[in-house]
């Protein structure tokens, strides 16, 4: 053959192999209002960046007939590219081919994307797209699918592992993205579930829907599988774009410093009138977030999920930052079994990633009842106890309103290795509540107490009291637990003071092989 022959018989190699399942099966894609593997990279890179490897591979499987049928790439498209000229590594399943069935040659293409992204140090994402383990390979695609868990699970506080959800993602296929950093789904075509419909109902009896069992309103809402849901792939992928702009390349790096025209020293004077009055209205903590970060930009993560916690990253003066802020407009704020896994998940992976962390606290406490009890929110709520404890990143608090009992300390406090911890004038710092505080207190006297009118001017003068001493941050200041008041409006400026005040910070925890936090 001659050369212009083989360079030919290339171009042709290269042609076929990205038409993936071919033309037929392409535009059953496109008609379900999904793109194919390579349309979908190309939108997630830099433009002309990506660079594709193991086009040609196909698999080895004999059984069932399946030696008749084979395709260029196997299932999965995999290589690396620039997100905003920064280095990323990529695999994205094919539908078009096999149903995109993960079989022994596409977990080993997935193994070495994942294997070159941890050399150099760099984010991988995965795009799924999959019917789950081909079945004709049998072992082989199930021991595929433990090879691809494992780097996961040694690539966890390495590099940043993001999962896009695009398509089908069920049995063991759902453990991979569970074991990433943030998992994005589709609205209308992407599912998560390790038992389908089928096998629910005839185990269970339940009569359920794909959408009902594992879509990814479920999933945003109720179980907290994914942390970002989407119209369509193309807000998807920019989402994971915009999400890289928040991260590092690796555990050893700092995230990237952007430019900042917003001044530093810029006031927010709505900040000092947003606290009710009455210490039982609730307020937007997002406009807070949003008066104080740079450019009033705000990724927030887990938008849908345990709403009475806010998780997500902010700049202050181009430097990114994770923020925790308990959210008085939803279940007052209060810390329960979900919010407080929100949480802790999010400040460890601010922490792993050398990512600052600021806290806004306005919490009443822990959410009382069997319920709760019996759904172990006193592990849970040690888990955020744990992370924040852990956490040996920049930590700044701030506490706008109430900080009661125990979950004063869980928010962060100086106790918990608070870095700077500052309070509004409107901050409650107390055990309890006024109302609760003296009824526990004021309890035998009350319940000797039979004139009504009396018993209640006694209850009125007593949580005045109360209030007085403990309904403002000067008690805890004076022990030195609030490091300074500040004015509302000036917040910005005094949190970006003291982030650059911690650049140098340098902590380390006792040496030890890992922690046993409280699962």
């Amino acid at each position: 053959m001659e050369n212009k022959q083989k360079v030919q018989n290339l171009i042709n190699l290269r042609d076929k192999a990205k038409l993936g399942g071919g033309e037929k099966r392409i535009a059953s894609q496109h008609a379900k209002g999904k793109f194919t593997a390579r349309e979908r990279i190309h939108m997630l890179l830099d433009e002309g960046s990506f660079e594709e490897l193991d086009m040609f591979v196909t698999h080895r499987c004999n059984n069932f007939g399946l030696e008749k049928e084979k395709y260029l790439g196997d299932g999965v498209v995999i290589g690396h590219g620039t997100i905003d000229g920064r280095s990323v590594y990529v695999f994205a399943q094919d539908f078009t081919i096999f149903g995109g069935s993960l079989s022994e040659t596409m977990a080993l293409k997935i193994c070495k994307v994942m294997d070159m992204a941890m050399k150099m140090g760099a984010p991988i994402i995965g795009i799924n797209d999959s019917g789950g383990a081909r079945i004709q390979e049998g072992v082989t695609a199930l021991a595929g699918y433990a090879e691809i868990f494992e780097r996961n699970i040694l690539a966890s506080g390495v590099i940043p592992q993001i999962s896009a959800i695009f398509g089908p993602c069920a049995g063991g296929a759902v453990y991979s993205p569970a074991l990433t950093d943030f998992v994005l789904m589709t609205e209308q075509n992407s599912y998560m579930f390790v038992t389908g419909p089928k096998v629910v109902k005839s185990v269970t009896g339940e009569d359920i829907s794909v959408e009902d069992l594992g879509g990814a309103d479920v999933h945003a809402r109720k179980s907290g599988v994914s942390h970002f849901r989407v119209a369509d792939e193309q807000t998807g992928l920019q989402k994971i774009r915009d999400l890289i702009s928040y991260l590092p390349q690796n555990n050893l790096e700092e995230a990237p410093i952007e430019e900042c025209a917003d001044p530093i020293d810029r006031l927010e004077d709505a900040l000092n009138d947003i606290i009710p009055n009455n210490p039982n209205v609730p307020y937007d903590m997002k406009k807070v977030i949003g008066g104080i970060v740079d450019n009033s930009e705000f990724l927030e993560v887990h938008k849908d999920y345990a709403r009475n916690i806010i998780v997500g990253f902010g700049r202050f003066n181009g430097i990114s930052t994770g923020i925790v802020a308990n959210q008085p407009n939803f279940l007052a704020g209060i810390l329960d079994c979900d919010s407080s896994r929100k949480a802790a998940r999010f400040v460890r992976f601010c922490d792993a990633f050398n990512i600052p962390i600021l806290t806004l606290v306005d919490v009443p406490g822990f959410l009382p009842g069997s319920g709760q009890e019996y759904a172990g929110i006193i592990i849970h709520g040690a888990k955020l106890m744990f992370a924040f404890g852990e956490a040996t990143v920049p930590k700044v608090t701030i506490t706008l309103r109430k900080s009661y009992g125990g979950a004063h300390d869980v928010m962060s406090s100086k106790q918990l290795r608070g870095d700077f911890n500052y309070a509004w004038p409107t901050a409650e710092i107390a055990v309890m509540g006024a109302g609760g505080a003296i009824e526990v207190l004021e309890g035998r006297t009350l319940s000797k107490m039979e004139n009504a009118e009396e018993k209640a001017i006694y209850i009125s003068q007593k949580v005045n009291e109360y209030q007085e001493k403990f309904a403002n941050p000067y008690q805890a200041a004076s022990y030195g637990y609030i490091d300074d008041i500040i004015e509302p409006r000036n917040t910005r400026f005094r949190i970006i003071r003291a982030f650059q005040a911690l650049q140098t910070k340098k902590v380390l925890n006792p040496l030890k092989k890992h922690s046993n936090i409280p699962l």
